[in-house]
């Protein structure tokens, strides 16, 4: 009996001994095992904000109005519109046949004009002739003086009369003429208030023309901004269409509004641009430039009203930093504070992190520089 106990107390102490040793063993290996690996939570492009120079503007507002307008009106009245040639929107050039009034009328008048130049004409040939009989006769004495008088006055008097008639028949035919109704510059056709058959007075405004097919932007801006304006500046504008426009300072009002203090900066357009009178617009006037560090649009992450940007640190984690933003242009960002130049951001992707995840670098975003930045600003690769 003694000796079962004595065996079985010993199988008790070995499997003590070997259930220690096992663990041992597996702490060991525990502890000799490499760390595990922590999951990237995304694969991200990387880029470095780069320095440029930026154009710096006023931003503005206004309408799109005519650069001028030439209103063509009837210049003879108590005349018929026989026919008219163009319609709203038509170009046309300057001296064309926008609309004739009935001649009849006027060309009677013409003629009549003829036929009494042509009798002055007459009248004017035998006064002459009677005028150089006297003269002839004169030193013989064969007229009485005041006979040669007649004859000589007569003749003045029929040169006179003469001149008179032929400037008579030409009104007639100026007014001839003032039957076509023609187009004092080239343009486009912006309003007519003719109608086929009206009866016209002198002075009634027919049509208007947009002079040269030119458009102006007419900037508000605020009195303070004023003196920063020149002409020759150029400016950039959106149209409602969402087409942009770029145009040129052509004069700056001398005087601001009394009521709003703004002041209206007129900019000349190109001839060919989809700009509408009438349209309504905002953009920049540019008064310069200045050097800017930007990064692409893709890289600044709106979160909760502020804007921020993921930085990868050496370990390839992620800091999510608080920056201050200010102009864009041509899909970049002007950081203005929150990271330093030889930053490592996150181009693409950043709205999936967080601060503090691991990411895998796969490449590097390449860095482009606003259209306005001149090569030698250019960041290096």
């Amino acid at each position: 009996m003694k000796n079962h106990s004595s065996l079985a107390s010993r199988f008790v102490q070995t499997l003590l001994l070997a259930t220690s040793l096992t663990t041992l063993s597996a702490i060991t290996h525990a502890e000799d095992a490499p760390p595990a690996a922590t999951n990237a939570a995304l694969a991200v492009t990387i880029t470095n904000p780069s320095a440029a120079d930026w154009n710096s503007g006023i931003t503005a507002s206004g309408t799109l109005s005519p650069w001028q307008e030439a209103i063509v009106a009837s210049e003879i009245g108590g005349q018929r519109i026989a026919k008219l040639l163009v319609d709203i929107g038509d170009k046309v050039k300057q001296g064309q046949t926008l609309a004739i009034l009935a001649p009849e009328a006027v060309q009677a008048d013409v003629a009549q004009a003829t036929a009494r130049v042509t009798q002055a004409e007459a009248s004017l040939d035998e006064a002459k002739t009677n005028a150089g009989r006297a003269r002839t006769l004169k030193s013989s004495g064969a007229l009485p003086a005041q006979q040669i008088d007649q004859y000589l006055t007569g003749e003045a008097t029929a040169k006179a009369n003469l001149a008179a008639q032929k400037a008579a028949l030409q009104a007639q035919q100026i007014r001839l003429e003032q039957t076509r109704i023609t187009a004092p510059d080239n343009g486009i056709v912006s309003s007519r208030s003719a109608t086929l058959g009206a009866v016209v007075q002198t002075g009634t405004e027919l049509f208007r023309l947009v002079r040269q097919n030119k458009i102006e932007w007419r900037a508000e801006v605020a009195g303070r901004d004023v003196a920063s304006i020149q002409t020759g500046q150029s400016a950039n504008l959106t149209l409602p269409t969402g087409e942009s426009v770029s145009g040129i300072v052509r004069v700056v009002s001398p005087t601001l509004d009394a009521n709003t203090r703004n002041a209206t900066v007129y900019i000349s357009l190109p001839s060919d641009s989809p700009a509408k009178a009438g349209m309504f617009a905002e953009g920049q006037i540019l008064t310069g430039s200045s050097k800017a560090m930007g990064l692409p649009q893709s890289a600044v992450i709106l979160r909760d009203g502020n804007r921020y940007v993921f930085e990868v640190n050496a370990d390839n984690h992620v800091l999510q930093r608080l920056v201050k933003t200010g102009r864009q242009a041509d899909g970049k960002v002007e950081i203005l504070e929150g990271i330093t130049p030889a930053a490592r951001v996150v181009a693409t992707g950043g709205a999936f992190l967080n601060d503090g995840d691991t990411v895998q670098i796969i490449d590097k975003a390449p860095e482009t520089a606003p259209n306005n930045a001149s090569n030698r600003d250019k960041p290096k690769p």
